[in-house]
């Protein structure tokens, strides 16, 4: 937390001494500090902030990815004159146990367009998540724990 703090200032001293406040140069800001913390690492107290950033960066070009796929089925479902439709309610095993991990996971789903999270069992071992359009319950099932249930896990431990 202290490197993400130092990546901060350093990315705000970057935006002090340019003397533009905008997001890009924010952003351009907070990759020079996260370099030069890197080179400098040995230096710091050692945290695991440098694999962890690219874990995240990737989790959001992931969960983008899964939005704009959902939103375009999503798209053809409505558009097409006869819709083929088959909503389930799917029972999720879960890896997942700790309430923010659980929380995280479920509102993923829940923003993907055709997908709904109900509830997760009292042992905390099932996730109940119910969907527009599902052709293939396991490979529902596999979509779900392969893609955002492991890289919810990766993020947050």
């Amino acid at each position: 937390m202290t490197t993400f703090l130092l990546n901060m200032l350093l990315a705000l001293a970057w935006i002090a001494l340019t003397g533009t406040f905008t997001p890009v140069n924010f952003a351009v800001g907070f990759v020079v500090g996260f370099v030069l913390l890197w080179l400098t690492q040995r230096l710091i107290v050692p945290s695991n902030y440098f694999r962890k950033v690219p874990q995240v960066i990737g989790f959001g070009l992931f969960f983008l990815w899964e939005l704009v796929k959902a939103n375009l089925r999503m798209m053809a479902i409505v558009l097409s004159p006869r819709p083929d439709i088959r909503p389930a309610v799917v029972a999720i095993p879960l890896d997942a146990r700790s309430n923010i991990e659980i929380t995280l996971l479920a509102n993923l789903i829940t923003l993907t367009p055709g997908t709904l999270y109900l509830d997760v069992s009292q042992d905390r071992c099932v996730m109940y998540v119910h969907t527009m359009h599902v052709a293939d319950l396991d490979a529902f099932r596999e979509s779900i724990k392969a893609g955002f249930e492991r890289r919810v896990m990766e993020v947050l431990r």
